[in-house]
């Protein structure tokens, strides 16, 4: 973890920027029907930190939240869709995460990655917000057949760990916690992170902004018995009819999960948590 504050600021406003990661994909959902995700988690936290703040002058507007976060999108769609608006918003503090979905495609132009994720972080810190950033956990601790991607994904820990040579940026690093090498971080699919990978990952960001532990987020799981191999095998299965599948299918057709599908929050709204 880096530029963790010795006097933590009260934020008024939160903006969320990036992909399935963001958006909260197989959290618990919401009465509205979307999953609710770490990012929401982060904004109750600084929801109410804001309020305990200020309850003796009951601001009108209270602490505000946007998370503009959309499944499936690439760094590129990120930048052109997101980031400008975001900086519009003026939010006081940013989350930035993107370029995985890039990363997990072949022929992956990693430096068009770097320059384009440089480029938002670059134009966020223009606001004068702080900018939360991430490196991407170790797939290869977890998934069989994704030592592919671990250079692309080292090289991209190297370069937001530079950026965060800014003060007003912090990177949240989940690559060195050995937690997230569990499955039951993980959901179903096993790309997205389950209730308590979205604890956990809430957690990490508010110990980035200088706020005292509210628990470990490092921790190990209790240890439980491993899956028999006949029960494996049948996850195995189950995971490539429902997940792998439909995946492929969608990059064969150049179709997207997040095609027509608009942010959770658009804008910056008051959020009670």
């Amino acid at each position: 973890m880096e530029n963790t504050q010795n006097t933590p600021t009260a934020f008024r406003s939160y903006v969320a920027v990036g992909d399935s990661f963001t958006e909260g994909m197989c959290d618990e959902l919401l009465p509205d029907g979307h999953y609710r995700g770490w990012a929401d988690r982060l904004a109750a936290r600084l929801a109410a930190e804001h309020q305990a703040e200020h309850r003796a002058e009951q601001p009108a507007d209270g602490f505000r939240y946007a998370n503009l976060a959309v499944r499936g999108k690439l760094i590129g769609q990120i930048h052109d869709e997101q980031v400008e608006r975001a900086a519009g918003l003026g939010a006081e503090l940013v989350t930035l995460a993107g370029g995985l979905n890039d990363v997990l495609r072949p022929r992956c132009d990693i430096a068009r990655v770097e320059e384009l994720l440089g480029s938002a972080a670059t134009r966020l810190r223009a606001t004068g917000a702080t900018v939360v950033m991430f490196s991407s956990t170790d797939p290869t601790r977890r998934m069989a057949g994704s030592a592919r991607l671990l250079p692309a994904i080292l090289r991209m820990k190297d370069f937001v760990h530079e950026l965060a040579q800014d003060p007003g940026i912090a990177v949240v690093d989940l690559f060195s916690a050995p937690c997230f090498d569990d499955r039951r971080l993980w959901a179903e699919d096993r790309l997205h992170l389950s209730p308590e990978g979205h604890r956990r990952v809430a957690e990490a960001v508010l110990e980035s902004l200088g706020r005292p532990a509210g628990f470990d987020w490092r921790a190990p799981l209790p240890a439980t018995a491993p899956p028999t191999r006949a029960e494996k095998l049948a996850a195995d299965a189950r995971w490539v009819r429902t997940h792998l599948g439909p995946w492929i299918g969608r990059r064969l057709t150049g179709r997207s999960s997040g095609d027509g599908r608009a942010p959770k929050r658009a804008e910056l709204a008051p959020y009670e948590g």
